[in-house]
């Protein structure tokens, strides 16, 4: 099955100035028709830069922008945003306080190129609060609503036009997290049964899990990866993926033939490894992977513990004075002081070369653990 393309970006460079390091550098990638996906990353990333350049907020300092089949950007080419056929839904909703909420919809309506009816609009209008689940509120203002409402009435004030492309700006940010679980879903749903494309930004390493079909991982204007969620997760390509979405632990380990070895144990790691015999690594172990075992013998001590709901997050010191982090569900009970040996879940572990920072800890590994 071929699948339209609706955005198609080639080598997108920003820089502010001449002289300053790019805050978008060479970002390519393709976006098909009806697929949801999220740009993440920490503060200063890009993300929000490389939305803008998309929408047209922003013109890229080298690079094409194709939405559509057409040229919206590039050497000689520049489309205004007004033109560009995309939906914006901004962090902080962005309603005009004065109009109803009907209103706020028929004001991106009535700056379409095509000339709708008073009938059509209102159709449309009524159309769109039914999908976004906030049918009959349109004689309503923005104060009167909630946060989540409200931001549910951006939404359709975005897909009304029926646009090619959905931005959306750390939509969720502003909102209290039972609401945020609960429109992620919504919003996946809405877009999922229009069919429309959408990017949206966000830092929530979880939210962009749950609402995406595909995510980049961005770290200083650079992509560090692209991939399902589940290849996010489980198969990060970098150790700052690997950090950031996962949260995972990194142990200093030695290469001894198909072992790694460290102060907490040695594991067979079946995957290939692009270190050498005797070469210093970080074995990368998620913290829902770890498994606690009390033991007299256990040379990992539990220093701290925290109660997190639907589980326990245990904070562990290893004997050369490092930390770990694991979680387990609240059937493992275990007190501050207690001793453990770990064992690592049958989800394989992964090595990631050493970076130089941590160089001299790898040298204290056990090699007797």
């Amino acid at each position: 099955m071929t699948h339209r393309v609706i955005l198609h970006l080639d080598q997108i460079v920003k820089q502010f100035s001449s002289h300053s390091i790019p805050a978008v550098n060479q970002v390519s990638l393709t976006l098909n028709q009806g697929d949801i996906l999220g740009l993440l990353g920490p503060s200063g990333c890009g993300k929000t830069t490389l939305l803008r350049i998309i929408a047209g907020f922003e013109k890229p300092s080298r690079g094409t922008v194709e939405l559509a089949g057409q040229m919206v950007a590039g050497e000689r080419s520049w489309i205004p945003p007004e033109q560009r056929h995309t939906g914006m839904v901004f962090q902080d909703y962005a309603l005009f306080p004065h109009l109803t909420i009907g209103e706020n919809i028929a004001f991106g309506l009535r700056s379409k190129q095509e000339r709708l009816s008073k009938q059509q609009i209102k159709q449309r209008i009524r159309e769109v609060l039914i999908l976004v689940g906030l049918s009959g509120l349109e004689k309503r203002y923005p104060h009167e609503l909630s946060g989540g409402q409200q931001q549910r009435v951006a939404l359709a004030r975005a897909l009304a036009p029926q646009p090619a492309l959905i931005l959306l700006d750390e939509p969720l940010s502003n909102l209290d997290v039972q609401v945020r679980l609960r429109l992620r879903h919504e919003i996946r749903h809405i877009l999922k049964g229009t069919g429309i494309s959408a990017i949206f930004v966000t830092h929530d390493q979880e939210e962009a899990l749950a609402i995406s079909d595909k995510i980049v991982v961005m770290s200083e204007g650079n992509i560090e990866q692209l991939g399902t969620p589940e290849e996010i997760y489980t198969c990060p390509a970098s150790r700052f993926v690997a950090e950031f979405v996962t949260q995972a632990n990194f142990i200093p380990a030695k290469r001894q033939g198909n072992l790694w070895r460290t102060e907490i144990g040695e594991w067979e790691i079946p995957t290939p490894s692009p270190l050498s015999e005797g070469e210093d690594g970080e074995l990368m172990v998620r913290q829902e992977d770890i498994l606690l075992q009390p033991s007299e013998a256990g040379k990992i001590v539990i220093s701290d513990r925290q109660f997190l709901g639907r589980e326990y997050r245990y904070c562990l010191q290893t004997p050369s004075g490092g930390q770990l982090h694991a979680r387990t569900n609240l059937n493992t009970q275990l007190p501050i002081g207690t001793r453990v040996q770990l064992g690592i879940s049958s989800e394989a572990p992964q090595i990631f070369p050493c970076t130089s920072a941590r160089s001299e800890q790898a040298e204290m590994v056990s090699l007797s653990a």
